[in-house]
C-alpha cells in the first residue's frame, strides 16, 4: 500500500460492518435502471467501481411511496417483487469486497417527472411553491405523512432482505425530510410542524420505522445538506441543531451542501469546476464535533490527496468521491498502489454525468466514455491482427483513438502539427474558472503513453506523407477551423474570433460578443473581458447564455457575469457590422436590433471541419472522428475516438 494515503486506506467500521477503506460512491442518478428496478447495465456500472477498489457504494435513490416518482429513472422499492433484482445487484457488488447501502427517497415538492405524460401533483409538508421546478405542492394530510413513514420502513426491510448493509434516508438538497426541517417550508400546525422538536419528528419516525423492520446490526444513516446555501433554505445552525436532536436515531450522517429548490442552491448538487475542492469538509468537521457520530462527506473531493487530508485532519470518517470514480473506476486501486500519475482525474465539467441524466440519457464521462457503457466497452478485446495505424491530430479525439487502438495491440503513431497536444482543449483551459479542463489533455496523453502510442509532435501530415507511410488504417482527428457567419461585415469593423481573444489579441473597450453557440465559450470570453475592465454585451442566439451546457455549470457562470455587470441580450442573430455598430435580428420578433458604440465584435460561432485529408484517407481503411467529422464538443470527440479505436 502507498505510504501517501495511510489514513484513506485504513479500514473503518460502523456497527459490525467494516469498509476496506474510506472511499465511497455517493448515491447518484444514472438513468441505467429499467422499469424502476436494477438492470444489468446498472449492476455492471457499480461492479466496475467495486472492482476498482471502492470501500462503499451507496446505490441511487429508491422511492418509498408512489408519490416519490420524481423521474422515470429512479428505482422503486414499494413492492416485494423488487427484492430479487436488488439482491442480484448487491451480491455482485459484494463479491468484489465492497459494502452496499441503498438510498431511501421522497422528493416532496422537488418533482419534475411526467410519468404519464403530464405534470404530476407534488406533495409537501405545506403549501410552499418551489421556484426551480415551478411546483405548487399540495399539503400532505396527516394520514399521507404516516403512510410515507411506513413506506420508509417497508422499503428498508426489502433492502435488508436483498442483502444491503444499510440504508440512507435522503434529506439532502431540499428533499422531503429537509422540507419538514425547514420552518420556511414547513408551516404545519400538527405534531410534524412548529418547533424544532416537531419538525425533526418526520426523520426520527422514518428512521424508527426502518429499525423496527431490519436486523439490529443493519445501518441506518441520513444524508443532509450542512447548509442549503439559499436565503430560504436550511442554514448551517439549523442543520446542526436538528442533527444534535437526531443523533441517537441514526448510525451515521452524510453531509453535503445546497438545495434543489433554487438555481443558486442547485449548483451544489453536482458542483462545477469553479467551486473549491473539498469545500464541504468544514461543515462535516462542525457536525462531527457536534454529534460525536460517524460523519461522511462529499463535494468536489476529486483526488486521493484531498480525501487523505480530510480524513487525516478528522473532518470526516468517509469521503465521497463519486465523479472521481465515474471518470476513473480504478481510482482507488491506483491510489492504493501509489500510481497517482495514472489516475484519470475528474475535471468537473458535468457534461456527461449529471448532464446526461438531465437529458434523459444514461450516465457517462467525457474523458471515459466507457462509463455507463460497461456492457459494451468494459472489455477491449485484442485485435485479430496487429495493424499499422496512423492517427492524424493530437486533440481529445485522436488521443483516445490512439490509446484504445494501441491497447488492443495495434502499432499506433499519432501525428500532431503543433508542438503541443490537446487541440482546442488547450484554449478552453485559458478561460476563467476553466483551468481544470486542461486535465483532459493530461489524462488522455497519459492513456496514450501507457498504451504504447508513438507520438510525433510538430509534424504536418500531407497526402504525400500518408502515401509514403502506407499505413493499414488512417484515423483523421484533425479538428476544425473558425468560420465567420453569413453576415454583411464592413472592412472597417473590428471582428475577431473567440480563439483570438484567448491567444492574446486585444479588443476595444466596448465589446459585443456574438454567441451563436450559447455554450461555455461565450460565457467565458465575456467574463474574461469584463474582469479586465471591458464593457461587454453578450448577444446570444438563443434563450439564454449557456443554454447548450449543463445547467449547474451555466448558472454558476451566469452568476459571475451578473456580478461583473455583463448585459445579456437573448434571441440575437448577427446580420451586419460596421466600424461602430452591430446589427442584429431578434429571432422571435423578426425585427432589427441595433447595438451602437461598438469597438470590437467577438464571434463565438460554429467551426467547420478541417478534413482536407479525407480523399487521401479514402484509399485506406479510414475513420473521421471528432470535429474533423463535424464540429461538436469534447464528449463526442472522445467517444468517437473510443469507437474508432475499437473498430480498427
Amino acid at each position: 500500500m502507498s505510504k501517501l494515503f495511510t489514513h484513506l486506506f485504513t479500514p473503518y467500521q460502523v456497527k459490525r460492518t467494516e469498509f476496506r477503506n474510506r472511499i465511497f460512491s455517493t448515491g447518484h442518478d444514472t438513468y441505467l435502471p429499467q422499469n424502476y428496478l436494477p438492470s444489468e447495465a446498472l449492476t455492471a456500472y457499480h461492479v466496475a467501481r467495486a472492482k476498482g477498489g471502492a470501500g462503499l457504494i451507496i446505490v441511487q435513490v429508491v422511492g418509498v411511496h408512489e408519490s416519490a416518482r420524481y423521474t422515470t429513472d429512479l428505482l422503486m422499492g414499494t413492492e416485494d417483487a423488487c427484492i430479487k433484482p436488488f439482491a442480484k445487484m448487491i451480491e455482485a457488488i459484494h463479491r468484489e469486497g465492497t459494502k452496499v447501502f441503498v438510498q431511501l427517497f421522497h422528493p416532496g415538492r422537488e418533482l419534475l417527472g411526467r410519468p404519464e405524460g403530464v405534470a404530476q401533483a407534488a406533495y409537501a409538508p405545506s403549501f410552499s411553491p418551489s421556484e426551480r421546478f415551478r411546483t405548487a405542492p399540495r399539503p400532505m394530510s396527516l394520514a399521507m405523512v404516516e403512510e410515507i413513514i411506513t413506506g420508509y420502513g417497508e422499503v428498508g426491510r426489502r433492502m435488508a432482505e436483498a442483502g444491503a448493509d444499510g440504508v440512507e434516508i435522503v434529506g439532502s438538497h431540499g428533499y422531503l425530510p429537509a422540507q419538514f426541517l425547514n420552518p420556511r417550508v414547513n408551516r404545519r400546525d400538527d405534531r410534524f410542524g412548529g418547533g424544532l422538536e416537531n419538525r425533526i419528528r418526520f426523520i426520527g419516525e422514518a428512521a424508527q420505522a426502518v429499525r423496527k423492520k431490519v436486523p439490529a446490526d443493519f445501518i441506518v444513516g441520513l444524508r443532509l445538506s450542512g447548509d442549503e446555501l439559499d436565503a430560504d433554505g436550511l442554514q448551517e445552525d439549523e442543520t446542526l441543531a436538528a442533527c444534535r436532536l437526531l443523533k441517537d436515531d441514526l448510525d451515521y450522517f452524510n453531509v453535503i451542501a445546497g438545495t434543489s429548490a433554487s438555481q443558486g442552491g442547485a449548483i451544489h448538487i453536482v458542483p462545477p469546476m469553479l467551486i473549491e475542492n473539498a469545500y464541504v469538509a468544514p461543515y462535516a468537521r462542525k457536525l462531527k464535533q457536534a454529534i460525536g457520530k460517524p460523519v461522511f462527506v462529499a463535494g468536489r473531493i476529486n483526488q486521493p490527496h484531498e480525501a487523505e487530508k480530510v480524513i487525516a485532519e478528522g473532518a470526516a470518517d468517509m469521503c465521497g468521491m463519486t465523479r472521481a470514480m465515474i471518470c476513473d473506476p480504478q481510482m482507488a486501486n491506483k491510489a492504493k498502489a501509489g500510481a497517482t500519475d495514472d489516475i484519470r482525474a475528474c475535471i468537473a465539467c458535468n457534461q456527461a454525468c449529471i448532464g446526461h441524466f438531465q437529458l434523459g440519457l444514461s450516465i457517462s464521462c467525457i474523458q471515459h466514455p466507457e462509463t455507463g457503457r460497461e456492457l459494451d466497452y468494459g472489455v477491449k478485446p485484442k485485435a485479430a491482427r496487429a495493424k499499422r495505424v496512423m492517427v492524424v491530430g493530437g486533440g481529445p479525439a485522436g488521443l483516445k483513438a490512439a490509446a484504445v487502438a494501441a491497447e488492443r495491440g495495434h502499432q499506433v503513431t499519432l501525428y500532431e502539427k503543433d508542438t503541443q497536444l490537446g487541440g482546442q482543449a488547450r484554449l478552453a483551459q485559458l478561460l476563467p474558472a476553466r483551468a481544470e479542463f486542461g486535465g483532459i489533455i493530461t489524462n488522455l496523453t497519459r492513456e496514450a503513453e501507457r498504451s504504447g502510442v508513438r507520438i510525433v509532435k510538430g509534424k504536418t501530415v500531407t497526402p504525400d506523407f500518408v502515401a509514403s507511410e502506407a499505413p493499414d488504417a488512417v484515423i483523421l482527428a484533425s479538428g476544425s477551423l473558425p468560420q465567420r457567419p453569413p453576415a454583411e461585415i464592413g472592412d472597417d469593423a473590428h471582428v475577431i474570433h473567440a480563439v483570438d481573444v484567448l491567444k492574446g489579441e486585444k479588443t476595444g473597450s466596448r465589446v459585443v460578443i456574438y454567441d451563436w453557440l450559447a455554450d461555455w465559450i461565450g460565457l467565458g470570453v465575456a467574463e474574461k473581458l469584463a474582469s479586465e475592465g471591458v464593457d461587454v454585451r453578450l448577444a446570444v442566439n438563443g434563450l439564454s447564455a449557456g443554454m447548450a451546457i449543463q445547467n449547474y455549470t451555466r448558472d454558476a457562470h451566469l452568476a459571475r457575469l451578473h456580478r461583473l455587470g455583463v448585459k445579456i441580450i437573448p434571441l440575437m442573430r448577427l446580420y451586419g457590422a460596421d466600424a461602430t455598430t452591430a446589427y442584429f435580428l431578434h429571432t422571435a420578433a423578426q425585427e432589427p436590433v441595433v447595438l451602437e458604440e461598438v469597438d470590437t465584435i467577438v464571434l463565438a460561432c460554429p467551426n467547420a471541419p478541417e478534413d482536407s485529408l479525407t480523399r487521401t484517407a479514402e484509399a485506406f481503411e479510414h475513420y473521421l472522428i471528432g470535429d474533423c467529422l463535424a464540429a461538436r464538443t469534447a464528449e463526442e470527440a472522445v467517444y468517437e475516438g473510443l469507437k474508432a479505436g475499437m473498430a480498427v
